[in-house]
């Protein structure tokens, strides 16, 4: 499976070689007026997966049990058009798909439908109130627009890992459509402070596609009842001013800009979640109060050779309410798990979301302008961790990610390959104790212009 694994993947490097040479990227964007600040643009950005992944211990695919699986997938698909019609009106719509792999459409029955897969993410109009000025922006509409940190709302074509880290989209398709939220929201910056506050109105659980969890001694999402969501995002910068196009946070500039900033943020809503010991009576209702803090470093280092350094450390505070714990898995190649372990823990999931503490720290150097060469980009090595002390789990749990980045033209084609070593749980008596660990190889090709 390994030797598979590699010749498909020195086969793609070969043939994005050839076209990487042969072609120019150019940017979709019609003027509307003389000077080109009033336009219509559009982008495309696809990241394909090829993956090995060790399976969790008692994983199963449509009932067979699996030691490991090879899948490949489509991890994003999405066609962006925006605009801005004159100088206080900016528009912005997404559309695409997620997590696109052989399973696509399955689900607890074995059936579904593979072809309904694609929708949209964001759809807002935006009113910039100083033409001159991002003092405020004034924007409604389904958008990723969202408090707590920069990796709650990022912009995934200039990432400096593989993927982010989800677990900083704390509700992801529980009580919003991936980590978009139907909003209203103010944005801007004052002085050298970003700023961004978000009133929302989050979708019911019952309505995410799933089967509701039922109702125990540790908290999920209620299905019952229904409460505004309350967000907010601060950012000092120290040195360079970032960018507000889009509600959108850059990943890496590439040594393009020389960032420093202190973060934080919150998210909050009244009786979202809610347990129950024994009886109808005990039922009770919990409020959702996220925290984080975070420091954020992106800036050249040698501009003559094109090096860069970009880094990150931030710390989350979740509180869901008692016992809350939510396993996750990355297009997830298994359906289902036998033995000592909780129900949605096969495949390559972990217990991505939880109450407690989770610490989340990365860093990459971005080498030399034409590394490999001229004309045929650098490399970008990172590693990024998670730790978590979630209440439910007797032990730590720390999720490592190393890889490289091939830049062949910037964040306009790269391809990644990367490793993942995660923790494996198994329950005792109340306990989640960890068992050992797995790993995942994945290499992942994106094109976007």
């Amino acid at each position: 499976m390994r030797k598979i694994f590699l010749l498909i993947g020195a086969s793609l490097i070969s043939i994005i070689h050839v076209t990487a040479q042969s072609a120019e990227v150019l940017e979709m964007k019609l003027k509307l007026n003389e000077d080109g600040s009033h336009y219509l643009k559009a982008t495309f950005l696809n990241q394909v997966w090829m993956r090995f992944d060790q399976s969790n211990p008692g994983t199963q695919v449509l009932g067979e049990p699996v030691d490991n699986t090879f899948d490949i997938g489509l991890r994003r698909t999405r066609i962006q058009f925006f605009g801005q019609l004159t100088d206080h009106v900016f528009f912005y719509t997404q559309f695409g798909q997620n997590n696109f792999n052989y399973l696509a459409g399955q689900n607890a029955t074995n059936s579904g439908n593979r072809k309904f897969q694609a929708f949209f993410h964001d759809v807002l109009g935006e009113y910039k109130v100083w033409k001159d000025k991002d003092l405020l922006f004034v924007g409604s509409g389904l958008t990723i627009a969202n408090g707590l940190s920069r990796f709650s709302q990022p912009s995934i074509g200039t990432i400096v890992t593989m993927d982010v880290p989800v677990f900083a989209q704390a509700t992801v398709d529980q009580t919003d459509e991936f980590s978009r939220k139907l909003s209203v929201y103010m944005r801007g910056q004052l002085g050298k402070v970003d700023y961004r506050l978000v009133l929302s109105d989050p979708f019911p659980i019952t309505s995410n596609g799933q089967p509701a969890p039922a109702l125990s001694n540790n908290a999920t999402f209620s299905q019952r009842g229904h409460h505004k969501q309350y967000q907010g995002f601060f950012a000092y910068n120290f040195f360079d001013k970032e960018s507000h196009t889009t509600p959108y946070m850059t990943g890496t500039y590439l040594g393009k800009k020389r960032v420093l900033n202190l973060e934080a943020g919150f998210i909050t809503q009244k009786k979202s979640m809610w347990t129950r010991e024994t009886v109808v009576s005990d039922t009770v209702y919990h409020n959702v109060n996220l925290l984080s803090a975070a420091i954020y470093y992106d800036a050249p280092v040698n501009k003559d050779k094109g090096t860069a350094l970009s880094a990150y450390a931030g710390y989350f505070d979740y509180d869901f309410g008692k016992g809350y714990l939510r396993y996750n898995g990355i297009m997830n190649p298994a359906t289902s798990i036998t033995g000592p372990h909780l129900s949605g823990s096969q495949g390559n999931a972990f217990p991505m979301f939880g109450t407690g503490s989770a610490m989340y720290a990365q860093v990459a150097f971005l080498m030399k302008k034409d590394l490999l060469g001229e004309g045929n980009g650098t490399l970008l090595p990172y590693v990024s961790i998670m730790s978590a002390d979630w209440e439910r789990l007797l032990d730590r749990m720390n999720v490592i990610d190393a890889g490289v980045n091939w830049l062949i033209k910037e964040h306009n084609a790269k391809l990644t390959l990367n490793y993942q070593h995660r923790p494996f749980f198994e329950t005792q008596g109340n306990d989640l104790v960890k068992k050992g660990n797995r790993g995942q190889v994945v290499l992942q090709y994106q094109v976007f212009f």
